[in-house]
């Protein structure tokens, strides 16, 4: 997208010109083939050149004077807003399919894209698209959700084009935030912490390091510095995010230390195991037949030992429980020092290493719910919520 196209009237313009565009379903006869070639004139790109005020790209290597016309369309932009997008063009995108100029520049481009999907209900709500859709999601992307409503077939239901407004406010949104965190330095902590019983045995438990991940992406998005440190996950290393690796609470804790004295926010996200063995045996444990007692141990509580001399940094610490998810949410509130927690209810599908979550922001004085969302838009609304205060 252009950078005077983040303009409120050019902008809007411009998907007004794209909204009222008929799309027809491609290979029709009779009356569909009349509608298919009507539509064929109206695509023309003099038409949109015209009514944009802007060149018009369609073809991979349509300008001669850019043989590799889709990265340097890549390099370009601010943002890539799709308008309409259809589930075909939402599956390549997320399979990373690039078979034409819209599919290769959306591939190679690196900045965030807004897609405004267009499509039958039945298509919408397939559980394939669906998919499609939360990956997309869950690299950040920007989905505006069709309405509902008559549809081009003749159904009632979900998958109208959003309104022009409606796309222009989420693409004025997602400029808005893209580098409002420019400046900031940010510590994540992410992922479990393993706490060795013997050289082949440890304790630990099931985070997946997903939540953390996408809150330190979501970070680096916005334009801050950023130090994630990770305990033990198979998750690939984020890019322009300096990752420490460490396996043990205890080394979690001295891996902070340094980052958090630098940082304007600090999210404690690691679900650290509460103990430790009291002590490690040198050599495996051999099973004897006997029953075998361990004696468990306090781990330091990171977040409350750090937070304890805050300073100014904003603390946010999570909470994944099982019951008495909101009261227990509270009482870390106070106990940590933090200035939020983020309540997570493990207690059913959306547990630990689900794709979702559903979690309540507790403050002070207000609590907020969320509905079920993709990890890396509960890291969007959650430095939504931060930076408004």
């Amino acid at each position: 997208m252009p950078r005077d196209l983040a303009g409120r009237h050019g902008l809007h313009r411009r998907l007004q010109v794209m909204r009222n565009t008929p799309v027809a379903p491609e290979g029709g006869t009779g009356r569909q083939g009349r509608h298919d070639r009507a539509c064929h004139r109206v695509r023309w790109p003099h038409t949109f050149r015209a009514l944009s005020g802007h060149e018009v790209a369609v073809e991979l290597f349509d300008e001669p004077g850019d043989p590799i016309h889709h990265i340097s369309l890549a390099k370009e932009p601010d943002l890539f807003l799709i308008a309409p997008a259809t589930a075909n063009v939402i599956a390549k995108i997320a399979q990373g399919v690039a078979d034409d100029l819209l599919t290769t520049t959306a591939l190679a481009t690196k900045v965030p894209l807004v897609i405004a999907p267009a499509m039958n209900a039945g298509m919408w709500n397939d559980e394939v698209t669906r998919a499609n859709v939360a990956a997309l999601e869950a690299r950040g992307h920007t989905i505006v959700c069709p309405d509902s409503g008559y549809l081009a077939c003749g159904d009632v239901g979900s998958g109208r084009l959003a309104e022009p407004e409606a796309i222009v406010q989420a693409t004025l949104d997602v400029l808005a935030r893209s580098r409002d965190m420019e400046g900031m330095h940010v510590l994540v902590t992410a992922g479990p912490t393993q706490e060795p019983l013997d050289p082949v045995r440890y304790i630990s438990n099931g985070s997946s390091g997903k939540s953390g991940y996408a809150i330190a992406a979501e970070a680096r998005d916005r334009g801050a510095c950023v130090t994630l440190v990770s305990g033990p996950v198979s998750l690939p290393d984020p890019e322009g995010v300096e990752v420490i690796h460490v396996r043990t609470a205890d080394e979690m804790l001295e891996a902070c230390r340094k980052p958090f004295a630098d940082a304007d926010i600090a999210l404690f996200v690691a679900a650290v195991s509460d103990w430790k063995p009291q002590g490690r045996a040198d050599q495996k444990i051999k099973h004897d037949g006997e029953d075998l007692t361990v004696t468990f141990v306090p781990n330091p509580d990171i977040a409350a030992t750090l937070a304890a001399d805050k300073g100014d940094t904003l603390v946010v610490t999570y909470a994944a429980e099982t019951q008495d998810v909101l009261a227990s949410a509270s009482k870390k509130l106070v106990s940590k020092n933090a200035d939020l927690v983020v309540a997570n209810d493990v207690s059913g599908e959306l547990g630990m290493g689900s794709a979702d979550n559903r979690v309540w922001f507790v403050g002070a004085d207000s609590v907020e719910e969320l509905p079920v969302l993709s990890k890396r838009l509960i890291a969007r609304k959650l430095f939504d919520r931060l930076l408004a205060k």
